[in-house]
């Protein structure tokens, strides 16, 4: 049973649905190149930053810990934790959340510019991975 459950996803990637080649290739999506969309993700950053700062974590701290759960635990958070006391740590973080911008921007440019040798790598991976499963044996075939 368990090597037909293992075995499957094998089964699946060697079915006629996968052998097809697709129709046409993969097109990257335009906002995944356009400059403004980089500008509205990274604008997100700071009030994204801010959430997640904001999250609880004192009732996961204190079931790790494997002690009760205290009413300090419920009201802790990521930002309680990760500040550790620093009364500048806030204004720090949010420094350095701004000074990584510039960053981004390179990375983001450069992630854009190997796109297309990414996709066509993948394809050339999905295209192995059927020569190299091709003459596996079904799981779902009957046994004799």
């Amino acid at each position: 049973m368990r090597l037909t459950l293992a075995l499957l996803p094998i089964a699946l990637l060697a079915s006629p649905a996968a052998a097809q080649a697709p129709a046409e290739p993969i097109q990257i999506p335009p906002e995944l190149t356009d400059p403004a969309m980089t500008e509205r993700v990274l604008d997100m950053l700071g009030p994204l930053s801010r959430a997640f700062m904001n999250l609880p974590i004192g009732e996961i701290e204190a079931v790790a810990a494997g002690r009760p759960v205290t009413a300090a635990d419920r009201t802790r958070t990521i930002r309680d934790v990760a500040g550790g006391g620093d009364p500048n740590f806030e204004a720090n973080f949010q420094r350095d959340i701004a000074a990584s911008r510039a960053t981004m921007r390179v990375a983001t440019k450069a992630m854009v510019s190997a796109l297309p040798a990414l996709t066509k790598a993948m394809a050339e991976v999905a295209r192995e991975m059927e020569r190299a499963t091709a003459n596996l044996p079904s799981p779902v075939y009957p046994k004799r």
